[in-house]
Formats: structure tokens, sequence, C-alpha cells
């Protein structure tokens, strides 16, 4: 048995990390640690809160006392960090918060697992550390060597925390290793990103705004696939090491757009192309040799699949994004593409 701790677990990648835990791993024991900002919800733990083998604390990374607690509370065995400022967006319009959460509370756990010691102690990135690619050379792809190239203040955080979390493994020793991903997609994924902010809108018959022309490119991943790569890699992974993992899924931003429309059978005069977003990235694309030469991980969903689960998961579940669209998210929505 292993004592897992999940910080930002009550968001969309974390809180599907957990389930995949619980669901393939019930002899493990997972601790939760979540500050519950605006992309945290309790009520997607709502199955798993009264499990023997589960423990939530909301906690702020970035508050070492307390996270110094629960470590020695606890005891952890492995560290999986997903706590994150995540929307590119909201980075641009407020860079301080992200410097806070995704370096500053990354150093806080990685001193809590010097000090208590763990067996593994496992960073959630982002392809995005790797800037973009041009949409007319498809054969180019980021692999593990693909130098660090940042395009936004949440990317540039992402960048300096596993910079950060390299350093940790080479000046003290400690057992690290960095996943990162392609842009995930599935149940639970908050409604400000671009497939479940589509859906909503979709379902309310109100506008789909498309940054510039809706040419961006991005590489989709069905979210437990990535768990799934994850769990393989904080077991078996090399200390030390990085691993990509993507979902050979490439999809320009308006083909998705259009795809939810046609599934919903709802007009595509529903789209609005909106003002660019400020150093908007053109194209992600994983190379994920590596993780499947050394741990023989391949995306398994399909796109066509996954965004029909996708779709089918949010029409069941209104009751649990209504209320999100129904708070503060809808004034910060207004003020991003009210005026553009």
């Amino acid at each position: 048995m292993k004592t897992i701790i999940v910080t930002g677990g009550a968001g969309f990648i974390g809180s599907n990390f957990i389930f995949y835990l619980m669901d393939h791993h019930p002899e493990d024991r997972v601790v939760c640690i979540d500050k519950l900002t605006y992309a945290g919800n309790l009520s997607t733990l709502a199955h798993v809160l009264e499990k023997d083998n589960f423990r939530f604390c909301k906690t702020d990374i970035c508050d070492r006392e307390a996270v110094y607690r629960i470590f020695d509370e606890e005891k952890p065995d492995i560290v999986v960090n997903f706590a994150a400022e995540s929307h590119v967006d909201r980075s641009i319009e407020n860079p301080s918060v992200f410097l806070e959460t995704n370096i500053i509370g990354t150093s806080v756990l990685m001193d809590a697992c010097r000090k208590y010691g763990i067996g593994r102690y496992h960073q959630v990135s982002t392809d995005e550390v790797y800037g973009d690619l041009p949409l007319d050379r498809p054969d180019l792809f980021f692999t593990e060597e693909t130098p660090i190239h940042t395009s936004s203040p949440y990317s540039s955080s992402k960048a300096s925390a596993d910079l950060l979390v390299l350093a940790y493994h080479r000046t003290y020793g400690l057992p690290v290793s960095i996943s990162r991903c392609s842009n995930n997609y599935g149940p639970y994924h908050f409604p400000e990103k671009l497939i479940p902010l589509m859906i909503i809108n979709a379902l309310n018959d109100r506008p789909l705004p498309v940054y510039g022309e809706g040419k961006n490119v991005r590489d989709w991943l069905y979210v437990e696939d990535h768990c799934k790569a994850i769990d393989l890699v904080m077991r078996n992974g090399r200390v030390g090491e990085v691993y990509n993992i993507g979902g050979h899924n490439e999809m320009q931003n308006i083909e998705i757009v259009r795809l939810i429309c046609k599934r919903l059978n709802k007009p595509e005069s529903l789209i609005t192309y909106v003002t660019d977003r400020k150093g908007h990235d053109l194209r992600y694309a994983i190379d994920p040799t590596k993780i499947h030469n050394e741990l023989g991980w391949l995306p398994e969903t399909k796109f066509a699949d996954g965004i029909e689960k996708t779709i089918d998961w949010y029409l069941k579940n209104e009751a649990w994004w209504q209320p999100i669209i129904s708070r503060e998210y809808q004034t910060y929505y207004e003020r991003m593409y009210g005026n553009r």
C-alpha cells in the first residue's frame, strides 16, 4: 500500500486522476490537497469523499506550515502535483497569481518532500513550455529535447517550475519526474476551456467565441489516457526524466467548434470570431515516442470517440456545470469575450 498526495485534486485532471487511482489501485491511500479556487470544485469529488482510503485537505500549497503538517501526518510515498493556475487568458490578465502558485507552491511541496522523505515527486507540466510550431510544418513535433520557449505568463511559470524540479533533483537528489501533456478534454473540464465552453454555450444557444480565424492547432488527449500515463511514470518512469504525453489527435479549433455544433444540431451561425489572444501559439504537437518505448504507453481513445463521450457527459451532468457558470465565472466570461 502506498500513500499518494495529489495536489489540485479538485480540478479537472487532478480529480480524474484520483478516480483512476481509486479504480485501479484501491489498496492505496489518496490524500487530496486543494485550495478550492474558482476552478476547484469539491462536488467533483463527492463520490469519493466518504471512502476510507481518501482524505481531502482544503489547503494552499503555498502555505508551508499547513503543507508540512499534512506531510507529517500522512508520511506520503508519492506526491503528484497538479495544483496550478492554468488558463492563459487569466495569466495575461493577472500574472502574479500564476507565479505564486505555480513556482512558489512547487518549491514548498519539494521542500516538504525533502524534509519528510518520499519515493517520488511527480510534476504535471504542459507542452506549452515548448512554445509553438508553425502551421505549415506538420512534420515537426515537440520532443523532450525541444528547447523551452514560452509565450505567456502561464507557460513561463510552468517552465520555471519544471526547471526548479530538475534543480532539486540535481542539487538535493530528490527523486523527481516530469510529464508534459497536450490539451486534455473529458468529464469535469472547467467551462472556461474551449471544448466545455462551446458545448455549454451551444446548449444555451449563446455565441461561440473563437479566437482569430480559429486556425490554431492543438493535440487533444482524452483525460483518462493522460491519467494512465501519469500513473505509469510515477511508478515506473526513470528518476530525473521528462516524459511527453500526447494524443496524436491534432485539430484546428474551428474544426472542433463545428463538430460540436453538428453533434448538438446547432447552427454554425452561433460561431463568433473575436480578437485573437495576445501571443497566441499556432500549433502544439507532441511526439510520445519516449513514454511508448520505455513504459509501453500509447493513447487509447480516438478523438471521435472521446469527444462523443465528453459531449454526452455534459448533457447528462448539467447539475455539475450549471452552478459554476451562474457564479463568478459569468462575470469573468463577459469581461473576456463581451467586447471582442
